[in-house]
């Protein structure tokens, strides 16, 4: 008797690559903001003390 366990089942394929395929579309969008995060991060110059007034 056939393992019922170990047969293709098209419905679960179709289920695990949709998934597979959101789960690589956040890892891209997380990845990217990431870099512009990281990019932002080094462009900001540092902040100049304000200056004192005199008196």
């Amino acid at each position: 008797m056939a393992n019922p366990w170990t047969k293709k089942n098209p419905l679960l394929s179709l289920w695990l690559s949709a998934a597979n395929a959101w789960a690589g579309a956040a890892r891209g969008v997380m990845t990217a903001a990431a870099k512009r995060e990281m990019a932002r991060g080094v462009k900001v110059p540092p902040r100049r003390k304000a200056k004192r007034k005199g008196g």
